[in-house]
């Protein structure tokens, strides 16, 4: 039993290790591999990190995304210019296409003007004005202009005012359009303007 304890104490001997051993010491010892080239030894014999990148690629990296920033925000800034000023041109000029197809309608009506001086047939100038109106009217229509038929339609507060109400002359018009005082427009299928009516009641 004696011999037992003492091989012990031997075999426990002999695998003790100094705490003040160096690095390579350590390693030689422990039969590890060597640390890297860039770590470091403290004086405790810690192995700490690598030294951090040089300040001077830092600030080259900082400078280079600092120049795209300045770049992207002044690209921006002169778009958002050229846009602001289309969008005002576009809304100045909108009237344009309009306004260049009702010149010859002008036209017209001047010509018409200098012949009511110059003629007493009444049956020619009432032609020439139907013939105004109907032109007038076409390029309009072209335009996307489209007057509303309401008379002999059911009330329809989305597309009529009513200006007031009148007995309706049959039961079938109760609550239907009478009478149309003033003609509703779409334009493209939206309403610019109602139709002012007068309903049977």
């Amino acid at each position: 039993m004696e011999n037992k304890d003492i091989l012990d104490d031997q075999a426990s001997s002999d695998t003790q290790q100094p705490d003040n051993l160096t690095t390579e010491e350590a390693v030689t010892v422990n039969g590890g591999e060597p640390a890297d080239a860039e770590e470091t030894t403290s004086t405790e014999g810690f192995v700490t990190a690598a030294a951090p990148p040089e300040p001077e690629k830092n600030g080259g990296e900082v400078a280079e995304l600092k120049d795209k920033y300045l770049r992207l925000y002044a690209d921006f800034e002169n778009f958002r210019r050229r846009t602001a000023k289309e969008k005002l041109e576009l809304i100045n000029n909108a009237n344009e296409g309009v306004l260049k197809a009702m010149i010859p309608v002008v036209d017209d009506f001047e010509r018409a003007m200098q012949s009511i001086d110059n003629t007493n047939d009444v049956a020619a100038l009432k032609e020439g004005v139907s013939l105004i109106y109907t032109k007038l009217f076409k390029t309009l229509e072209g335009k996307g202009l489209k007057p509303m038929v309401s008379k002999g339609e059911a009330f329809d507060a989305d597309l009529h005012e009513s200006v007031t109400q009148f007995p309706a002359p049959s039961e079938d018009l109760k609550g239907k359009v009478i009478e149309e005082i003033e003609k509703g427009y779409y334009l493209n299928d939206k309403v610019i303007r109602f139709a002012k009516v007068i309903v049977g009641s």
